[in-house]
């Protein structure tokens, strides 16, 4: 090999390298994703459909408009069980030097109760309120994969209880739109938040989530010293990663469902803390470069498939 095609392998290899990466990314500020979940919270009940839900929807793109990040609004009619409902994921692109991309999600809703006022802080604001600062985080990184910050919209059931195919209606949508346009070859990983905020988290590795996947964001986690955050046992759950499961995309649910306020009026945004989305976010920029040089070396299968919960 000529001297000159030695200089260009050899550059090419230093910018798949994470410790190149994360020199170029900003720190993840609990503080900044603490004020956005304030703002969230404000707005009240999210429900899908809701004005409440297009003002958090106005706020999101607002902040990926200042910092420069391009947002498609991904439109459709949802028929669920209480009629028609229009919902819309919001994805957000930050290029990389690939096409291929890296998927980190959560949902903006929140979901509909009539008998009380539910503003779901951890649940449907902590995520987005993650995202929004995960994506001032990534903005400035030299990425391998683009990155997709996805806030997924009908995430929760509409009727009171979790029935067959009354649930995560974003996430489907976001799946099969992606089949039909011939994109989701090029989703690579998909790693989704939701209920991060508690303000003393414990992570279980959900069951059915990829192994390689969850392994290398829960070994990152233990070597930051959140040990007693991150637990290595096994708990199944069903949420947004499951349409990319069962399309064969590598996900990971990063959640704790085991919060006392889940669902009742109490989850408010005393219950949160920034130090909780801070361990996350820390978290999830450690393992990202692992997990991106993964990617470039193999093309890892799914793992298990999901269940219901």
């Amino acid at each position: 090999m000529a001297l000159g095609s030695r200089l260009l392998a050899l550059a090419s290899a230093l910018w798949l390298l994470p410790s190149a990466l994360s020199a170029q990314q900003a720190a993840f500020d609990g503080a900044r994703a603490y004020d956005h979940l304030r703002q969230v919270v404000s707005f009240g009940p999210r429900p899908a459909g809701s004005p409440a839900i297009e003002r958090t929807r106005e706020y999101i793109i607002g902040q990926m408009k200042a910092l420069g990040i391009p947002v498609v609004q991904q439109g459709f009619e949802a028929k669920t069980p209480i009629g028609q409902v229009h919902m819309v994921n919001l994805i957000a692109t930050i290029p990389g030097a690939r096409k291929e991309r890296v998927a980190i999600t959560g949902h903006y809703d929140t979901k509909l109760f009539r008998e009380f006022r539910f503003v779901g802080a951890n649940d449907g604001g902590s995520s987005t309120a993650f995202l929004i600062e995960m994506a001032r985080a990534l903005k400035g990184r030299r990425s391998p994969f683009t990155i997709e910050l996805i806030f997924f919209d009908g995430e929760e059931a509409t009727l009171r209880d979790w029935g067959a195919g009354d649930h995560t209606y974003g996430s489907q949508y976001y799946v099969d739109n992606a089949r039909k346009t011939g994109t989701l070859a090029g989703l690579k990983a998909m790693i989704l938040v939701d209920m991060i905020g508690e303000r003393s988290p414990r992570f279980l590795k959900e069951g059915r989530s990829t192994r390689w996947l969850t392994d290398e964001i829960w070994s990152a986690g233990q070597k930051l010293g959140y040990g007693s955050n991150f637990i290595n046992e096994i708990t199944p759950i069903e949420d947004d990663h499951v349409p990319f499961l069962d399309a064969g995309v590598p996900s990971t649910d990063i959640i704790d469902l085991d919060y006392p306020a889940w669902h009742t009026v109490n989850d408010t945004l005393d219950q949160t803390s920034a130090r909780s989305l801070e361990i996350v976010g820390n978290t999830i920029l450690s393992a990202l470069g692992p997990i991106e040089s993964r990617l470039t070396r193999t093309e890892p299968t799914a793992g298990q498939q999901p269940s219901t919960r």
